[in-house]
């Protein structure tokens, strides 16, 4: 045991320690204002983790922020649970959420609570599930979506009650705001109330407009921000933009789009559970379960598609070319995988107990018996991948860190540069980058009269380098500082300015002028 490990141990200790104290001693009045820092200072640290080390911004987090919050609030005040022991419950209600959706839908469905419970186990034991479900992912929160979704539209078949329809509709509104696959299965489910509702129209209204809200405000918001609406589409942060038009297998071949998304199902499924699902179509298919198939099947369809014609490739290593990217997208038909694993209990439902203990033996026996992170793939590309881009990401903060004064301002695009200014300790404020929209274009086209900033942050070849290039021109002059070379990233530059644009007329309205540009020359 390291002595590192023992000091963080101890600092640990102590700082709960007079948290604890602290929470005893205090005034009512100090302990409401402390209990109010600590929700914001827990919200920032969560906004943290997602912008500052992803660059992903997610709309869903304060719901389930929320939900924890009521979670906690629920507990203490009436079933008066000590406010220590409501924190692990908090934590894991946004999983379990999902979980159970998933078994209430699957016992509806097949009238067995033991199917009901073989599908959430067999989710929830998922190694790749709970890794991901510990990361500031969506693929977590959409999977509670999905189930939520589901759960309503079977209750609907039974019920006819338009209190379904708005629940379908909120879940599909939130798994909208979650992962574009969401909004894929709003036609389809809108089809599923025209068919099956006796007010076939008044339930298909109700649904499509509370879901369509969803993509309507994602579309305002990108026109707004970007003036593009279609921004997430064809935008420089696009997909089909970060592939840059080079060829990966599958992209239109249907055939190997459908090789590479299998394969990516069956690694994070689990080759056990991958074949126990197979099997399972059938059943559920006798049993005339033919919805929930559809529904839990038409994610996987979508990527198939995304992969076909939208730049979006999968690696895997037993692939070529023999890799890791996007392995997690093969996520998305575990729930059906679980669901069609808890039709072979349905099936012998008089040795309900003994088909119950041999499907989850069988499904789980792949990570029985390699019970390590590498046997995770989910885990695994994560890892593989971030080794070189946390050795530039260090390299990049720590000559800023040194060099860098506050209102400087650093001209680059996102994403991965995040993970810089957290570490140098630069707010995101003193960036400009594509989030800024007409500023942040404008400086790339002008940058003789838009760009001020002291900084540059580049990775070979993208368009700030093509801007800093151009501005040698007119001006400003960035001069390279520092080029940080890793093996297995693009090369990373940092240019810093040494002259300001040489025709500058500067506006007489402070308010102009941008932030970074205030530090004198």
């Amino acid at each position: 045991m390291s002595r590192g490990f023992l000091v963080r141990v101890g600092i640990t200790g102590v700082a709960v320690l007079v948290i604890v104290l602290l929470g005893v001693t205090m005034s009512s009045y100090h302990l409401g204002l402390g209990a109010r820092v600590g929700i914001y200072f827990t919200a920032i640290l969560g906004l943290n983790i997602l912008l500052g080390y992803t660059g992903q911004i997610s709309i869903g987090h304060g719901a389930f922020m929320a939900i924890g919050g009521y979670t906690t609030a629920i507990l203490s005040h009436y079933h008066h649970w000590n406010l220590l022991a409501t924190l692990p419950a908090a934590l894991l209600i946004c999983f379990v959420l999902g979980v159970t959706f998933l078994f209430t839908a699957v016992r509806r469905v097949f009238k067995s609570t033991a199917a009901g419970g073989v599908a959430a186990a067999l989710y929830s034991l998922n190694p790749n599930a709970l890794y991901l479900a510990s990361t500031p992912m969506t693929e977590a929160v959409f999977f509670a979506t999905l189930a939520a979704l589901l759960y309503f539209t079977v209750r609907f078949r039974e019920t006819q009650s338009l209190g379904s329809v708005v629940g379908a509709g909120v879940a599909a509104f939130a798994g909208t705001l979650a992962r574009y696959e969401g909004w894929f299965l709003i036609p389809f489910v809108t089809a599923y109330f025209l068919f099956t509702a006796r007010r076939r129209f008044r339930s298909a209204f109700v649904f499509g407009a509370i879901a369509s809200l969803g993509p309507i405000l994602w579309l305002a918001y990108n026109g707004w921000v970007f003036d593009n609406a279609l921004e997430f589409y064809n935008g420089p942060s696009s997909p089909k933009a970060i592939q840059g038009g080079l060829a990966y297998p599958g992209s239109g071949d249907w055939r190997l789009a459908l090789i590479y998304f299998g394969w990516a199902v069956r690694a994070c499924a689990g080759a056990p559970l991958f074949f126990v699902g197979a099997a399972g179509v059938v059943v559920a298919l006798w049993k005339r379960a033919f919805w929930p198939l559809l529904l839990l099947t038409l994610p996987g369809v979508f990527y198939v598609w995304s992969i076909h014609s939208s730049g979006t490739p999968i690696f895997l290593p037993n692939l070529w070319p023999h890799s890791y990217y996007n392995s997690r997208y093969g996520m998305v038909l575990l729930p059906l995988a679980a669901f069609c694993g808890a039709a072979l209990v349905a099936l012998a439902p008089r040795y309900r107990a003994v088909a119950s203990l041999a499907v989850l033996m069988l499904a789980s026996s792949v990570w029985l018996m390699n019970p390590h992170p590498e046997a995770w793939i989910t885990w695994k590309e994560s890892e593989t991948n971030s080794v070189a881009r946390r050795a530039w990401t260090k390299e990049a903060a720590g000559y800023l860190a040194a060099r860098y004064h506050p209102g400087d301002g650093v001209f680059t695009s996102f994403g991965d540069y995040t993970g810089v200014f957290r570490e140098a300790g630069i707010p995101l404020r003193d960036t400009l980058t594509g989030d800024n929209g007409p500023h942040w274009q404008a400086a790339m086209l002008r940058p003789d009269l838009f760009l001020w900033e002291q900084w540059a942050l580049v990775m070979g070849g993208d368009p700030v380098q093509t801007a800093v290039n151009r501005a040698r021109r007119r001006g400003p002059n960035y001069d390279l500082a520092r080029r940080i070379i890793v093996k297995g990233a693009p090369v990373i530059e940092i240019y810093e300015r040494h002259t300001a644009p040489a025709d500058l007329i500067h506006p007489t309205h402070e308010d102009s002028i941008p932030q970074s540009a205030r530090r004198q020359e």
